[in-house]
């Protein structure tokens, strides 16, 4: 199997150096709008750069793993369905509801696959979660606490192109809610803070946000995210039933200490960054679109499923923005695909 990796930046490199050493892959033909930093990957993974995504198509691959600028996403991945190409992209498949439906609607029509990098679903913590939901280990969910705070802002300069923390960040949360509990969103209300450092207020963004998401059985969930967290980097969820209560992401490098005289000491080494965290996750799911390519396997996180993450994503940025609960069934694109 030959797969084209469009995009060697961060994100990019960790999936060629996966593919690279798969036993199911023979070759890779990576290119980046910086030609140079592609031909440094290959040469270090001994594989093929090539000048452009031109070449990716004219010189022949069997998928497409693309890990460019989000600005990029949805003409590769209508460019791959054309050319009748299974697709892995890393979220979002674009900023906008129009761009998004579009993109989809070009895979559905070609038949192709279109796989979304959501790689929380493949962490053994969200794992473990979903599977103490579907058991009944927890009886009746009633609410769900989930946050993702980053240590250290993204770039100014990425800011404006982003999306915001909703769409770019808190997105995560909101498609592994929906896939931890099989429920949908029915509304939300959200709202966010620009008290920090300038950069968030130019671009229009928050750098602290809080949404509170009532699922269509009557769970209450809440979700928060920050951009500037000094402890390190948190990512958890807490699950409540009337039965047990369970929590992903509670380890010794979980960034937060204790004021409890016997309770636990600060992480020695708390995690700083999401490719830290989740390396084991971002290996599995390229391992899986393999073998989604081969056909042992169904895509297990489609274009739709980014689809309604993205939904509420933008129902809490019009909530934030208006000040005001919002009806998931305002915004368009409500027919999800099952759970998988």
């Amino acid at each position: 199997m030959r797969i084209g990796v469009i995009g060697t930046g961060r994100i990019g490199t960790i999936h060629a150096n996966t593919l690279s050493r798969h036993r199911d892959v023979g070759s890779l033909i990576l290119t980046d709008a910086d030609a140079s930093r592609a031909q440094d990957l290959a040469h270090r993974l001994g594989e093929t750069a090539a000048p452009g995504v031109e070449e990716i198509f004219r010189w022949g691959v069997d998928a497409v793993v693309i890990t460019t600028a989000t600005s990029a996403h949805a003409e590769l991945i209508g460019r791959a369905a054309r050319s009748g190409l299974p697709v892995f992209c890393e979220k979002p498949i674009a900023l906008d509801l129009p761009g998004t439906l579009s993109a989809i609607t070009e895979v559905e029509t070609a038949g192709t696959v279109l796989q979304m990098g959501f790689q929380r679903r493949f962490d053994a913590g969200y794992r473990g979660a979903r599977e103490a939901v579907r058991s009944g280990r927890l009886g009746r969910l009633h609410t769900v606490r989930a946050l993702t705070s980053d240590q250290t802002p993204p770039p100014a300069a990425w800011l404006p192109l982003s999306g915001g923390l909703y769409r770019d960040t808190l997105i995560h949360d909101f498609d592994v809610l929906r896939w931890v509990t099989g429920r949908e969103v029915a509304d939300v209300y959200a709202a966010g803070s620009d008290a920090g450092p300038v950069m968030f207020r130019e671009a229009g963004d928050v750098d602290t946000g809080a949404a509170l998401l009532t699922l269509d059985d009557g769970t209450l969930a809440t979700v928060t995210g920050a951009r500037l967290n000094g402890a390190g980097y948190d990512v958890r969820m807490e699950l409540a039933g009337e039965l047990d209560q369970i929590v992903v992401g509670l380890d010794d490098r979980t960034p937060i200490a204790s004021t409890e005289p016997t309770g636990p000491p600060a992480a020695d080494k708390p995690w700083t960054g999401f490719l830290e965290r989740f390396g084991p996750a971002y290996e599995a799911e390229l391992n899986a679109f393999v073998e989604v390519v081969r056909g042992e396997r169904a895509n297990p996180c489609d274009g739709r499923e980014a689809l309604q993450a993205l939904r509420v994503a933008e129902a809490c940025e019009l909530s934030r923005r208006e000040r005001r609960p919002v009806h998931l069934a305002e915004i368009p694109g409500g027919t999800a695909s099952p759970f998988v």
